[in-house]
């Protein structure tokens, strides 16, 4: 019983032990451990918001389909997960397993360039400043905006100017608080 525990302890270390420095797996270069490690968690924050996204608009469509067409929100998007019909049959199931890994993908790629990029930087200036995540955070919307569907000049910068704006004043407020 006391091993048990001790090997529980282990593995929560193991778990927690990305915020002490090391990772549990090691690919050679602190920058390499710290974007696959931003890339695993924010793909997994991703995996299960779209994952909860969708099972709230398939909840919300079943309860409203009694009550007749459900009004529509400003700024709500369209059509959540094409192919995904509320029904339980195998086309639904691969829709939403299909959006559900496009969402995972673009959050990870999204944390891992950010995190690589302040990295980075920060070993480039040998500073960790509101610069470095105000161009880490620039960099990272652009290469959001170019993965979604609406890739304009508009949206691209509009895109970098607020993951600057937000990345930075991030780091500012983390600094205050």
């Amino acid at each position: 019983m006391g091993s048990r525990s001790l090997e529980n302890r282990s593995m929560v270390d193991e778990i927690k032990c990305s915020q002490g420095g090391t990772f549990l797996y090691d690919f050679g270069h602190p920058l390499l451990n710290r974007v696959a490690d931003s890339f695993i968690k924010a793909a997994g924050i991703g995996a299960l918001q779209s994952v909860s996204r969708e099972a709230y608009f398939t909840v919300a469509g079943s309860l409203d389909s009694d009550n007749g067409p459900r009004p529509e929100l400003p700024g709500a998007r369209k059509r959540h997960v094409p192919g995904l019909k509320g029904e339980t049959n195998k086309e639904s199931l691969e829709a939403m397993v299909k959006s559900v890994g496009q969402e995972s993908i673009q959050w990870g790629l999204a944390a891992g360039v950010y995190s690589g990029l302040t990295y980075g930087l920060k070993e480039a200036r040998g500073a960790h400043d509101w610069k470095n995540s105000a161009i880490a955070g620039a960099v990272t919307g652009v290469a959001v905006a170019l993965a979604s569907d609406d890739s304009s000049h508009e949206r691209i910068v509009q895109s970098a100017i607020t993951g600057a704006a937000v990345s930075a004043a991030a780091n500012i407020f983390a600094g205050i608080f």
